[in-house]
């Protein structure tokens, strides 16, 4: 069937645009990262953390297991030190040495995944639905948030650009858990159902919190100059937070062994052992026959 136009207009039209608008990733200039490629190497590295969870491997095999390791941490080192230089490169960052900062990473992982173990028991001994320390792995959008979160943190504290907010934003999509790679996360996190969480660039989590579904720990709205400045809140240890809850600020905190109940909005520091709760909302059902109040529409 017949274009209404010839082809090469609209060729003509969007060359135009790359000319014009720009962001158009050059093959012979600074490359981006590809996000793609990312998210490959990622999964290479979620293997490398829990073997066998995210991919198909009969890790019951002795023999198995060394080759399978051997090959993520190759395509690791490679594929890494690649994406990792293109975005160097790009943002012009100095100081950033790509190969010592991916043998630093992979050497982190034991530790990593000793923090994970923590983190998977906190869920299973918090949640009476789950059934074993294997099904939070491999059903529980909260472990690969946290899994994903503790691994590009690493590359944040080197200085890496680009590459963490990839790694994140990855996940994001996939498990609706907004986790910035410089927030900084104690041991025994605990994520339950997740959807809808954020947790902001300065935010700073203590050991033990718990955080149900559609919390943010957000910045109050700052200009761009104060960039450098605490903006989100500090939640310190054994602190549970229920679904909805907003908690904003780089000068408010959280005391320890406190309750923020659903819905709560704060934008001032709560001492601690406290509980916070929203005022319940109050229900009115109108007699048959009877005109419900406008106010209540």
């Amino acid at each position: 069937m017949p274009f209404p136009e010839p082809v090469h207009t609209i060729v003509d039209a969007l060359l135009e645009s790359y000319r014009k608008v720009g962001a158009v990733n050059h093959s012979g200039g600074a490359n981006l990262p590809s996000m793609e490629a990312v998210s490959s190497l990622l999964d290479d590295l979620k293997n490398l953390v829990f073997p066998g969870f995210y991919e198909t491997l009969e890790v019951d095999d002795p023999s198995v297991l060394p080759y399978s390791t051997a090959e993520h941490v190759f395509r690791v080192t490679k594929g890494l030190v690649t994406q990792i230089s293109k975005a160097v490169k790009f943002t012009k960052t100095e100081g950033v040495n790509p190969e010592a900062v991916v043998f630093l990473l992979l050497k982190s992982i034991p530790g990593i995944r000793e923090q994970l173990q923590d983190d998977v028991a906190a869920m299973l001994e918090g949640d009476p639905a789950a059934k074993s320390a294997e099904e939070v792995i491999l059903a529980y959008p909260g472990v690969e948030a946290i899994v994903v979160y503790r691994l590009a943190h690493v590359l944040y504290e080197q200085q890496v650009p680009l590459i963490p907010r990839m790694m994140s934003e990855l996940i994001h999509r996939r498990t609706g858990i907004d986790i910035h790679p410089g927030a900084t996360i104690g041991r025994r996190f605990y994520i339950d159902h997740g959807t809808g969480i954020v947790i902001g660039e300065t935010c700073v989590i203590g050991d033990e919190v718990k955080l149900y579904q559609g919390v943010t720990l957000g910045a109050l709205s700052v200009k761009k100059a104060e960039v450098s400045k605490k903006r989100h809140p500090t939640i310190e240890d054994h602190v549970t937070i229920y679904a909805g809850a907003t908690i904003l600020g780089g000068e408010t905190v959280i005391g320890r062994h406190s309750t923020i109940g659903g819905n709560v909005w704060l934008t001032q520091s709560v001492a601690a052992s406290s509980i916070v709760s929203a005022k319940p909302q109050e229900n009115l059902v109108a007699k048959r026959g009877h005109k419900v109040p406008d106010w209540t529409i």
